[in-house]
């Protein structure tokens, strides 16, 4: 016989939970489980890069992280701020967005933070879109974007790259309707690295509808070096449909720290912050994204050796014969079609781990020397097996 509850009288769980299984399996049916939203069975999930096997030559190059340890300073602020884990965050960040607002001049009220680039991208879609609304943006591209867009209940509406792996803007404006209710364009894409010129953009800016937000993703802005790229503030500043997106985990090296901020016009930035969930952005995180920010010069100095390295390394791609885009990012991208699951194998096997999406082409980061150079001979090994083949 079951036992009683001292307050209700009820069954005990695990007694009434082996009842209802016990009849549900002498029924021959399956217990039902709680009711989730049918769209989610399309949605696919998103893949985060490999980590390294582990070993003495093992290089995880699959996530575009920085090599470089945390920034002098930002260790003992996030150490600091760690002893007083017990309480809840600064909702509002405002140590961190009254450093940003300084250092990006921009007022503070258009500034809105929140749990890496990706996780701002995911409240801007449910702010703007639902079901019956479209969002545009390139393939291929970020693979957060088709998910954020489809857990709104929002059609993704998909424009190719060009042969040369940019953004065909002209076809991106022609997917614009009465529907779209956002279009994302990243900037510097990925996973091709290759920026969008100025004008291009300003020109496609022109033709996108006014009460159609346009989010410029930005993570790897601090990579830039063509000149002809603008930084996506100049063309928001005059564009209240414009909004920013940056992230401290790439060259920042907060990759684990999960924070991100955009810079919008205060019905958009205003609109994240009611989608925000609360204190998502940890004490620590705040702490570590202002002292990085006060550590300009050997954030510029790391930026630079990691820019010279991505020099070197497309240079030597194709010097042995691969075609290759310029990358204004922190990675290569290779595209190798139905070689790709080969070519990620044969990296693995060499110690190097590298991001392939299946039928397409292979994203690799720019790490340290030694990993490079891992890459570069698995890279050389193959173009030699693919011109015998």
């Amino acid at each position: 016989m079951s036992e009683r509850s001292e307050q209700g009288g009820g069954v005990r769980t695990d007694d009434a939970a082996g009842a209802v299984a016990e009849a549900s399996n002498a029924r021959g049916k399956a217990v039902p489980g709680p009711r989730l939203r049918a769209a989610l069975a399309d949605i696919p999930t998103y893949k985060p890069g490999r980590p390294a096997a582990g070993g003495a030559t093992s290089y995880k190059l699959s996530s575009n992280e920085n090599p470089y340890p945390p920034l002098p300073g930002v260790l003992e602020a996030a150490t600091a701020a760690a002893a007083a884990m017990n309480r809840y965050p600064d909702l509002g960040c405002s140590g961190l967005i009254a450093e940003l607002s300084e250092r990006f001049g921009v007022p503070a009220a258009h500034l809105a933070t929140g749990t890496g680039s990706v996780g701002i991208a995911q409240q801007l879609v449910q702010a703007t879109a639902g079901p019956g609304d479209e969002v545009v943006y390139a393939w291929r591209s970020f693979e957060a974007y088709p998910i954020v867009t489809r857990i709104s209940g929002a059609r993704a509406v998909q424009v190719p790259l060009t042969d040369t792996e940019e953004h065909d803007l002209d076809a991106m404006a022609d997917a614009v309707t009465e529907r779209t209710r956002l279009v994302f364009v990243c900037n510097p894409n990925n996973p091709t690295g290759v920026a969008i010129p100025g004008e291009a953009l300003e020109r496609f800016l022109d033709r996108v509808p006014r009460d159609v937000l346009v989010v410029l993703d930005e993570a790897y802005r601090e990579f830039v070096r063509d000149e002809r790229v603008v930084d996506g503030l100049d063309h928001y500043r005059d564009r209240p449909n414009v909004c920013v997106l940056r992230t401290f985990s790439k060259a920042y090296g907060l990759a684990g720290l999960r924070v991100g901020f955009a810079v919008a016009h205060e019905p958009v930035a205003d609109a994240l912050r009611k989608t925000a969930v609360p204190f998502g952005v940890s004490q620590l995180a705040q702490e570590a994204a202002v002292a990085s920010l006060r550590s300009e010069d050997a954030l510029l100095e790391r930026v630079s050796a990691l820019v010279a390295e991505r020099s070197r390394v497309v240079g030597q791609l194709r010097a042995q014969g691969w075609t290759v885009q310029e990358s204004q990012a922190n990675f290569v991208w290779l595209r190798l079609g139905e070689r790709t699951g080969e070519f990620a194998a044969a990296a693995e096997q060499a110690g190097v781990v590298v991001r392939p999406f299946p039928g397409e082409g292979v994203r690799v980061s720019v790490a340290e020397t030694e990993a490079n150079d891992l890459f570069l001979g698995v890279a050389a090994g193959f173009r030699k097996q693919l011109a015998s083949s």
